[in-house]
């Protein structure tokens, strides 16, 4: 990746980011469907560790984009933030009745907070699901405190669960395994390519995080493998296959 250091792609990693992280994360990421209170909890304790990496949460305002119904909120306000989340969705909102406190419902690409307001910008396995996930992007940069930090993870389109519950008909095209499903389970996918899912690459998301005059880009990694297999994002068509879901962290200018 050119115009990236070592640094920035991942080569220093977590001490803690081991296999056994790894296989934890993957067991839980299984139940995903069947029990959804499960592995968001285990991915909330974990992206905590992560983006404490990077910044300290005690004191901070953290704003989580595309929040739902609140699986992180519990995790950030244990380290001490101060939790606010954001999703378009009242079917996520509401997912496990009322809405969670400090949950607002709203678009992730017109977020309505103030420019530089945020210490922290969240957002998990989002980006994939937004038509325009430049504007989101640039929304998050926007809201975030000069210094601040902004963290943000997607699926990539091309890994082997980039069709989320259509994978891996989804390397045939996102439409074609659209309708394999509809022909298959009688229904629509959750996740209707199109429409709530889209074809979001490592690439398209590095070219954009090289190019903002807002941020500047402090790492990039696979978000769930363990430190020695941290170098396949410096590999541009292995990343697209192999990273299962890309990690963002920027600071903000």
């Amino acid at each position: 990746m050119v115009g990236m250091t070592d640094s920035e792609i991942g080569i220093r990693p977590a001490r803690d980011a081991t296999l056994g992280r790894s296989i934890r994360l993957f067991r839980a990421f299984l139940k995903e469907q069947s029990d959804p209170d499960h592995f968001y909890q285990i991915l909330a304790a974990d992206s905590v560790r992560q983006i404490s990496e990077y910044t300290p949460l005690n004191g901070r305002v953290v704003l989580d984009v595309g929040g739902g119904p609140g699986y992180f909120a519990d995790a950030f306000r244990g380290a001490g933030a101060t939790y606010f989340g954001i999703d378009p969705n009242v079917g996520e909102l509401s997912a496990r009745g009322a809405p969670a406190a400090g949950m607002v419902r709203a678009s992730g690409t017109e977020l309505p907070v103030q420019t530089g307001s945020v210490d922290v910008c969240y957002s998990s396995n989002v980006l994939e699901h937004v038509a325009d996930p430049v504007a989101m992007l640039n929304e998050m940069v926007r809201v975030t405190k000069p210094g601040g930090t902004v963290f943000v993870s997607f699926t990539p389109w091309f890994s082997p669960w980039g069709g989320h519950e259509t994978a891996p008909w989804h390397f045939l095209g996102g439409y074609y395994a659209r309708r394999r499903y509809v022909r298959k389970n009688g229904r629509e996918p959750k996740n209707k390519f199109g429409e709530s899912l889209f074809a979001l690459t490592i690439g398209k998301a590095l070219r954009w995080a090289r190019r903002t005059e807002h941020a500047t880009i402090v790492r990039a990694l696979p978000r769930y493998h363990p430190w020695w297999a941290l170098w396949i994002v410096r590999v541009p068509l292995l990343r697209e296959l192999a990273s299962w879901n890309l990690v963002l962290v920027l600071r903000g200018r």
